[in-house]
């Protein structure tokens, strides 16, 4: 996805890195507000692991380019939506290991075997809203989640809905809210799909357009469909007064649009670090960024965005330190999250921005996706 976010440089904790980004297209979280009201959660986590950890699915790797359309070169590779020119020219270690396109049955049953492998617990779906339901349908963003339905694998992962609700895919009203919600039903009511205190989560990308009206349409759906209800997380806060039962983050970004620099990784995780709070009342899941480095897509050879700050020197080694931050803060306030102990990493296959746990060609033996397991996997 894309974002937009600014937080303040802070003194890195000494528990390792962890981060929150905000992104799509160009899109982004406020740092969290302290959150308030909500809903209880009582399921554990699996059996055997410290956490239930998640990763944000984007796929910008199915459909075709639409850029650069008069090179015959560019076009004759069958670029997927959201490759660009500078990632191959620039950035060709960040090639996953199945190729730039993952829009393949036997690709998404491959990537579900390495993230159960390797401690993932489920992929959170980035979903777009379009009042047009055939555009939905046709989204190549939603194909990595309509290929996860069809893998005879799928058993093996949860997996639930991040709405991206933000610029191009706005909800207008709470009919529209309404609408999304009965498409989403099939999903909700799915066997894998992922419950917090028994209701299917729903995580909202811009809570500040959470509609209050819309979100109570969405509970109705949902219990008139015989469902118990619904989980509903806003990322960077989102008013319990509005509906929102959990909060949450995509992830959170320092210096998104402020100029190319490079930053220590420490910077970003201690962005998140520092955004890790909830209440009984309103359930808090910590994120941890993997990564930040967006620029195959700045410039005219990327997707014409704003140079921002990147983060180069993660290794494996900070990334195991920052999700063993984020359970040690699960550990020290139970009340403040979810029974589930649910931790949110952004992301498995963010490449264009520099957040992702897949093999790559820069990592073939998935030494990130290792440190996960390593961590949730420790007695």
């Amino acid at each position: 996805m894309f974002g937009y976010t600014r937080t303040t440089m802070l003194k890195l904790f000494a528990a390792c890195p962890l981060v929150l980004a905000i992104a799509t297209i160009t899109r982004a979280e406020q740092p969290p507000a302290v959150p308030d009201g909500g809903a209880a959660v009582t399921a554990p986590p699996a059996v055997g692991a410290r956490a239930t950890v998640g990763a944000y699915y984007f796929d910008g790797w199915a459909g075709k380019s639409e850029r650069w359309k008069d090179d015959p070169a560019w076009t004759a590779l069958n670029p997927p939506t959201h490759l660009t020119k500078r990632m191959i020219e620039a950035f060709a270690d960040r090639k996953p290991i199945w190729g730039w396109r993952d829009d393949s049955l036997a690709i998404m049953e491959r990537q579900i075997d390495l993230a159960a492998d390797n401690g993932i617990a489920f992929f959170a779906f980035c979903w777009y809203w379009n009042k047009d339901p055939q555009k939905v349908e046709q989204d190549p963003k939603h194909t990595g989640l309509q290929l996860f339905l069809k893998a005879k694998n799928n058993h093996r992962l949860k997996f639930c809905l991040l709405v991206a609700n933000h610029q191009g895919f706005l909800f207008q009203g709470a009919d529209e809210w309404q609408k999304a919600t009965e498409g989403w039903l099939p999903y909700l009511k799915h066997p894998q799909h992922l419950t917090v205190a028994g209701k299917p989560l729903v995580i909202i990308f811009n809570s500040g357009n959470g509609d209050q009206d819309g979100l109570a349409r969405v509970q109705d759906s949902a219990r008139k469909a015989g469902l118990p209800g619904v989980a509903i997380a806003g990322c960077g806060g989102g008013d319990a007064k509005r509906g929102f039962t959990h909060t949450t983050h995509y992830n959170i970004v320092p210096g998104y649009a402020s100029g190319s620099e490079a930053h220590k990784f420490a910077e970003l995780v201690q962005a998140h670090q520092r955004a890790w709070r909830g209440s009984p009342e309103q359930p808090y899941m910590p994120t941890l960024s993997v990564g930040w480095d967006k620029r195959p897509w700045e410039g005219d050879r990327g997707l014409g965005q704003k140079p921002g700050w990147y983060f180069p020197d993660r290794t494996p080694d900070q990334l195991a330190a920052g999700l063993e931050s984020a359970i040690a803060w699960m550990d020290r306030n139970p009340d403040q999250t979810t029974a589930e102990r649910i931790v949110l990493l952004y992301a498995w296959n963010e490449f264009g921005e520099g957040g992702y746990l897949a093999p790559t060609k820069g990592d073939p033996e998935g030494a990130y996706l290792k440190a996960v397991k390593q961590v949730v996997e420790r007695k």
